[in-house]
């Protein structure tokens, strides 16, 4: 029988603790959509937050209770209301201005000379995502009795909040032995340990943490995950692993799936390529998820890690015009009637919390990122820059993250007809839906009466696109690719990628089997 994994770590806590692990970054499900509202809104946030501080300090030890009290001066700070008024005055949301606040503060302190002046970035960081479950009606969740938290850290009140009377330890990727939570985890008597670099498990493996050797145990088949290297896009051929078929004459196809869930990752069965498109604003229900960098980390890492070394693209949010979200009515971008990117880059402060989010997930899969919308290359010009500034802060920050390549939906007209200028984009994916409401000046609820009538001109749009590709990755996610009918004229197009929602993929494959790879049937079909 094979041996278990040792990896080494720095003692926090003493003592041996075993139990199944629970993985932090994969919380953030369950929540109930609310919406953030204004300065109002925000400060009763904070007041729950405090009540909840202020009810874990109750029969508290002395410790403990310097923490909260430390924690909830730091809420009634008049200064950290006067920044977030200011950002605010600036024409920020209340939310945004909240959390570029809390993040200024957090990164003076991570780069702080002395570490237990580093240690405290996590207590800043556990009141901002407070406040922020607070805005979005989520409460701050527990994991269950007996378990080994695994993560990069832990925040105090939710050490506090826990039940360590039936066992469990702590685990952390980084972490600081001068940190408040190691404090607490010795005064408790639970056996931690900090510095094991990210490792591979799953909800329920067995981990063993040594407090006193300074060890972690992993079940046989464990790693320690290197830290990455630069990302590059990998080759076009290389999606043919997995979910590939074969047209009449022999060319082969690949089937991928679309998602807006990331409980539908269920559906990525090995015949198929990966996940062409997940829908990412279906992930999110308020401002305040919008804003919360850590719970889009969750539900990302989630999904790749499904996926299991399969491809995912996930697009941007594609919020505004008629995909409204609690909080945001107030922006000016949505007001004037901003979508996709256009709103992103007008209100870049959503962006950058996405983009981190996605930087740091693309560590555990394949990794690609969609942009909506896209009209114009300076836009792709734009959002790369975005992405490369997050990145760099992510590495002052000391956080693993990855660049993923970065492509584009491809479903305004403008667009199509230009796409060889479009340079920088990593690959395309066509979006027939809204491709064709713009082409056929369709409103949104008229699309399918008008589909029909408007499906010659957006094949032949998409057939002139494809050669202006000039060879990048090129695939089609909308609803065109779903409908066997449209099939013989999209394979004529040059398309050999299609995603589809997973109910449609067993016609879509066989459809595929009877057709020639220029859109003709196959002799006896």
């Amino acid at each position: 029988m094979a041996e278990p994994l040792r990896l080494r770590a720095k003692s926090a806590s003493p003592g041996i603790a075993s139990g199944p692990a629970f993985l932090a970054e994969r919380s953030g499900a369950g929540r109930a959509p609310q919406t953030a509202g204004g300065y109002g809104a925000l400060e009763k946030a904070i007041d729950i937050s405090i009540g909840e501080l202020e009810r874990l300090a109750e029969g508290a030890d002395a410790e403990s209770r310097d923490i909260i009290d430390f924690q909830i001066e730091v809420l009634r700070d008049p200064s950290i209301a006067e920044a977030t008024g200011a950002r605010m005055e600036e024409d920020q949301n209340v939310v945004f201005a909240w959390v570029a606040t809390l993040d200024a503060y957090i990164a003076e302190l991570e780069t702080a000379d002395e570490e237990q002046m580093r240690a405290r970035a996590v207590d800043i960081l556990d009141i901002k995502n407070r406040v922020l479950d607070a805005l979005s009606g989520t409460p701050t969740a527990d994991f269950p009795p007996g378990s080994v938290f695994v993560g990069k850290d832990i925040e105090p009140s939710r050490f506090l909040a826990h039940d360590w009377s039936k066992g469990g330890g702590i685990a952390l990727f980084s972490g600081s032995i001068a940190g408040h939570v190691a404090m607490l985890a010795r005064a408790k008597s639970v056996p931690m340990v900090v510095g094991t670099g990210r490792f591979s498990a799953v909800d329920g493996d067995p981990v063993r943490v040594d407090g006193d050797a300074g060890a972690v145990f992993l079940k046989a088949g464990g790693m320690l995950i290197p830290s990455p290297v630069p990302a590059r896009t990998p080759p076009a051929d290389r999606q043919t692993e997995s979910g590939e078929l074969r047209t009449a004459d022999g060319v082969p196809i690949l089937i991928s799936i679309n998602i807006n869930d990331p409980a539908e990752i269920g559906a990525l069965d090995p015949a198929t390529a990966g996940v062409g498109l997940m829908r990412s604003e279906f992930s999110v229900t308020s401002i305040a998820d919008v804003a919360n960098e850590e719970r889009q980390l969750a539900i990302y890492r989630r999904v790749l890690e499904q996926a299991d070394d399969r491809p995912v693209s996930i697009r941007m949010l594609d919020i505004g015009a008629d995909k409204p979200l609690p909080g945001l009515e107030d922006l000016p971008a949505v007001a004037s009637g901003l979508r996709g990117i256009r709103l992103l880059l007008a209100w870049p402060e959503i962006a950058r919390v996405q983009a981190r989010a996605l930087l740091r997930a693309a560590v555990f899969g394949r990794l690609s990122v969609m942009l909506p919308m896209v009209t114009l290359p300076d836009e792709i010009d734009r959002m790369r820059e975005l992405f490369r500034e997050e990145a760099e802060k992510l590495g002052r920050r000391g956080l693993l993250h990855r660049m993923p390549p970065i492509g584009m939906m491809v479903e305004v007209p403008a667009a199509a007809l230009m796409l060889d200028t479009f340079g920088s984009a990593s690959f395309f994916s066509f979006g027939t839906n809204d491709l064709t409401q713009y082409l056929a000046a369709s409103a949104r609820d008229d699309i399918d009466a008008d589909a029909a009538t408007a499906a010659p001109a957006v094949l032949r749009l998409i057939a002139q696109a494809v050669k202006l590709a000039a060879g990048k990755p090129v695939s089609i996610c909308g609803d065109m690719a779903g409908d066997p009918g449209y099939l013989p004229g999209l394979l004529a197009a040059g398309l050999r990628h299609f995603s589809v929602a997973p109910a449609r993929r067993p016609a879509i494959r066989s459809a595929i089997i009877g057709l020639n790879a220029d859109g003709t049937r196959a002799a006896g079909e």
